[in-house]
């Protein structure tokens, strides 16, 4: 009761794969680049113990093959090599219900493994059996057209695969409630995310002080509307002494936090989960203090400074998760490989009409703003709440807004972490920014990205 799921990264620019089985990996000769296919494992198992079958095609340059293979639990890979006559592996006496990771890689002259040379994973879950009905299981499989298995299970992964032509769904997975119809009623009546304010379930209760890693140089204010402990310490870290305070905070009580009970020196507004048109306090809130502290905001907070400018929100067709999204300071070229986790977003051009005099003479909006990437241009906008606004950063892989900064007033937001834990770190120099903007700097955030890089 497996199934196989896998992806493979090849690591030559003019093939990058990302693909479900059969896997396509690269091979590199000294005469060309050529294209090697691993097949895709066949899978087998008995009531006590799992049989993995690996088989690949001949690399004609290998002199032997090696495959590793080990559990994500355990320490090490466990090694298996192979004379070149051998293009298959069976690995036996394996654990049932256990997610095994394997790899194989070609040997030889030649044959380099920083070029791909067979630089596969295929990760092999197994699955307890769920669908006993052979009449649910016909409809199912006619339904998503022979993506299930031969068997009689389900997979979470083909769920994966049958919504890769849709948006986002709903979805409810069981080994419980076993009805089809039953689970698609409960999905129906669960409640969307757009129905509920969850940013109070995850927000401080009370306020409480960070102190300033060394001398502090400002005393800022925090919006927790579900905070990371790495914020507090990038704030700490660029001197601020940061006092975080409940999402609801009003305005005026933040404008007497500073030091001696005067405005403080900036604010922050945190990520959070969920609906930022949910979140109508902390909205009101940023609408209030824009203009008269520094402002900065990363994630949830970028849509909530955003809502304040009176600009739409969208929820995204697929969200943005992970830890390795482009995005291109529009004011340096630089892209930063960036940390992100959110499913909704500004539509930048409902901030105002564009500025042609500061946008290179443009004065259409793009609505894929990977056009500005591609003109080096950094569009401007006229809102009429808070005066220009300018696009700083784009999503490389769909051409989303991913930061904007405020020209007539301190302020400015990204839609990622910048952070990170453990990584990456390329967005680390936000918090430099931050303090160059709460000193006066009005170009804070022209900063390399290379210069917040730890290699």
């Amino acid at each position: 009761e497996y199934q196989i799921k896998t992806r493979s990264i090849a690591c030559s620019s003019e093939y990058i794969n990302s693909t479900y089985s059969p896997i396509t990996v690269l091979s590199t000769t000294n005469s060309a680049i050529v294209k090697t296919a691993l097949a895709t494992p066949t899978i087998t198992t008995t009531a006590t113990n799992a049989t993995i079958t690996a088989t690949w095609d001949a690399n004609p340059r290998a002199t032997g093959y090696t495959v590793i293979y080990k559990t994500s639990s355990d320490a090490a890979y466990t090694t298996v090599n192979l004379p070149a006559t051998e293009t298959s592996l069976t690995i036996t006496g394996l654990s049932p219900n256990t997610s095994y990771y394997v790899k194989a890689r070609a040997l030889g002259e030649g044959v380099f493994w920083s070029n791909s040379a067979y630089c596969a994973t295929t990760t092999v879950k197994t699955l307890p059996a769920t669908i006993t009905d052979q009449s649910t299981y016909d409809a199912l499989r006619a339904k998503y057209n022979d993506l299930l298995l031969p068997e009689s299970l389900y997979d979470v992964n083909i769920i994966e695969l049958a919504s890769w032509t849709a948006e986002a769904l709903r979805a409810a997975i069981s080994t419980e409630d076993l009805d089809p119809r039953s689970l698609v009623e409960r999905v129906c009546k669960a409640p969307g995310i757009s129905s509920h304010n969850f940013v109070p379930d995850v927000s401080t209760a009370q306020e409480y002080v960070v102190p300033a890693a060394g001398e502090r140089r400002f005393r800022v204010v925090a919006y927790d509307c579900g905070e990371k402990r790495g914020i507090a310490d990038g704030l700490a870290a660029v001197g601020c002494e940061t006092v975080v305070v409940p999402w609801d905070t009003p305005a005026r009580r933040v404008l007497a936090l500073g030091q001696d009970g005067a405005a403080p020196d900036g604010v922050f507004f945190s990520n959070g989960p969920g609906d930022p048109t949910q979140v109508e306090a902390t909205a009101q809130a940023a609408r209030e203090l824009m203009g008269k502290v520094p402002v900065f905001g990363i994630c949830l907070g970028n849509q909530l400074m955003a809502l304040a400018a009176g600009a739409t929100i969208e929820k995204l067709p697929f969200g943005h998760h992970g830890g390795n999204e482009p995005v291109m300071n529009l004011l340096t070229g630089r892209v930063e490989i960036t940390a992100q986790n959110h499913n909704y977003g500004l539509v930048f051009e409902s901030l105002g009409s564009i500025v042609p005099e500061e946008s290179g003479g443009f004065a259409e909006h793009e609505r894929d703003l990977r056009a500005w990437s591609e003109r080096h241009v950094a569009p401007v906008v006229m809102n009429e709440r808070f005066g220009r606004v300018r696009l700083t950063h784009v999503n490389l892989n769909d051409g989303t807004p991913e930061g904007v900064q405020f020209l007539d007033v301190p302020a400015f937001s990204v839609q990622y972490h910048p952070e990170a834990c453990p990584g990456p770190h390329d967005s680390a120099y936000l918090f430099t920014s931050f303090a160059r903007l709460m000193a006066g700097d009005p170009d804070c955030l022209d900063i390399d990205v290379r210069e917040g890089r730890r290699f």
